[in-house]
């Protein structure tokens, strides 16, 4: 692991995170400031215990999060629901929190954010959906209570991790609100792992043949009598 931050990079090792105590709001703004746009590497802090974390993806990583936003993206489509997607993303609550989602969702919150080029949590509505992929770290829910994504889910060690905001806190859960017909823990980490193995398409086209609808009785019978 080399971590190296000048004023002018911030350099880490593919696949090292590194955590930095006793950070100030001002610590991580001049990170943000010093990585420019290097959107590879990922900075997050967390007033409530003064850490800054920093992850800089693997392959492997990166493999993980286009398939679970993509999977995310079936299901959405599938629904015919409407969403705007980010990836990457900076979401800060001044002086609170600052977080770098692999991707989020805005479904329920869509309009609110079209058109615009800065998410500013001071006006704008959080994501309705976060999503974080833990290879190499360890994300924690906490770190988002003060961003306020109704729903962040985490994917490691093969098991995908539902968290709903309760009462400011999250909580896991077994299943989605945004997708309560599927069971998503049972069925997400199958086709993550297999867009590791086979590529991404290929898990995306057989997740995609899985969830779709079955034709119901009564559409068979009248196409038959067609």
């Amino acid at each position: 692991m080399n971590l190296t931050i000048t004023k002018e990079s911030v350099q880490l090792s593919p696949g090292a995170d590194v955590v930095l105590r006793q950070q100030s709001w001002a610590d991580y703004e001049a990170l943000l400031a010093s990585r420019k746009n290097q959107s590879a590497l990922k900075i997050y802090f967390n007033a409530s215990n003064q850490e800054i974390r920093l992850m800089a993806p693997s392959p492997k990583h990166g493999n993980r999060s286009d398939a679970l936003s993509d999977l995310v993206k079936s299901l959405l489509y599938q629904q015919g629901t409407d969403f705007q997607s980010f990836d990457p993303i900076t979401l800060k609550k001044f002086d609170e929190a600052g977080v770098e989602p692999d991707a989020c969702f805005y479904i329920a919150n869509r309009q609110a954010i079209l058109r615009k080029e800065k998410i500013d949590l001071a006006v704008d509505p959080p994501p309705d959906l976060a999503l974080e992929v833990d290879l190499t770290s360890l994300t924690n829910p906490q770190d988002y209570e003060s961003i306020a994504a109704p729903e962040l889910w985490i994917y490691k060690g093969n098991t995908l991790n539902i968290y709903l905001l309760e009462e400011g806190q999250y909580v896991a859960n077994e299943r989605s609100p945004l997708f309560p017909k599927f069971d998503l823990k049972a069925q997400i980490p199958k086709y993550i792992e297999l867009a590791w193995a086979e590529g991404v398409s290929v898990a995306v086209r057989g997740f995609e043949k899985a969830i779709a609808p079955f034709p119901s009785t009564q559409t068979s019978k009248d196409q038959e009598s067609n």
